[in-house]
């Protein structure tokens, strides 16, 4: 068993059966990986084993690397002491590379926006999360906790809730469960609109959710007219396809009051 130790609200995987199950979960075409938060190597020594796999893994842990650097010194270049938030990712791989780790539980949705802005940089995703954000990740319209972080990950990403880990998988074991989460990059780069406008009107939508889309979207723009759809409708209604004609005829109200 991994020694393990919690630092940044994470919580390390000890069972190396699910380690080898979320290393699996990569498609096989994915040869460059980024991982975020290796900690003491659970996942790390799976990626290493298969020399196909050119791996990178950030943590800001100096305990961690170091631990990782001794342990695998032929590869000690590979571990950075560096904070994937504020990584320039594209500098550390210039090619496409997909996503893996054990994410931290209080980061994991900043985790995943920062995905979504390098997302024509980043085919692949699979991570570990809070059961909760999982579930919102992967959750359908019209469930209580579809939101934000569900409609902008299913825009770009095939989004598959893989499976549910238990607590005492995990040192120190956590309160909650937590859950596998993998998402592939949909085929195409654009959504056919203007995708800052799009990212405004989803959040704008979901943070005054209990309201109308007519009241919620006043800020983007202060003349939201009859012809445009959904607006006596809440966001939770709308599916990634709606959000997108949404998102095009404010647009096109925009352009025509210029």
């Amino acid at each position: 068993m991994v020694k393990a130790k919690k630092h940044l609200g994470q919580h390390f995987l000890t069972d190396k059966n699910i380690a080898q199950k979320i290393v699996d979960a990569l498609s096989t075409e994915q040869q460059n990986i980024l991982e975020i938060g290796p900690g003491m190597g659970v996942l790390t020594q799976l990626i290493l084993a298969n020399p196909d796999k050119k791996l990178i893994a950030l943590d800001v842990d100096e305990e961690s690397v170091a631990y990782l650097q001794q342990h695998y010194p032929e590869n000690k270049d590979q571990f950075l002491l560096q904070d994937f938030l504020k990584a320039d990712l594209t500098q550390l791989y210039p090619s496409p590379f997909a996503v893996i780790g054990n994410f931290p539980y209080n980061i994991s949705s900043q985790i995943l926006f920062k995905v979504l802005e390098n997302r024509h940089h980043i085919p692949e995703l699979v991570g570990m999360f809070q059961k909760e954000v999982a579930e919102r990740i992967a959750s359908n319209p019209g469930n209580k906790v579809y939101g934000i972080l569900s409609v902008l990950s299913q825009a770009f990403y095939d989004t598959d809730y893989l499976f549910t880990v238990h607590e005492h998988v995990f040192s120190p074991a956590p309160k909650v469960k937590s859950a596998v989460i993998k998402m592939k990059r949909k085929p195409g780069t654009s959504l056919g609109c203007d995708e800052t406008l799009f990212f405004k009107v989803v959040k704008a939508g979901f943070n005054q959710r209990r309201k109308t889309l007519r009241n919620s979207l006043k800020r983007i723009h202060p003349e939201l007219t009859s012809e445009i759809p959904f607006l006596d409708k809440r966001p939770e209604q709308l599916s990634v396809v709606d959000f997108i004609i949404l998102t095009k005829a404010i647009e096109k109200r925009i352009s025509s009051c210029l």
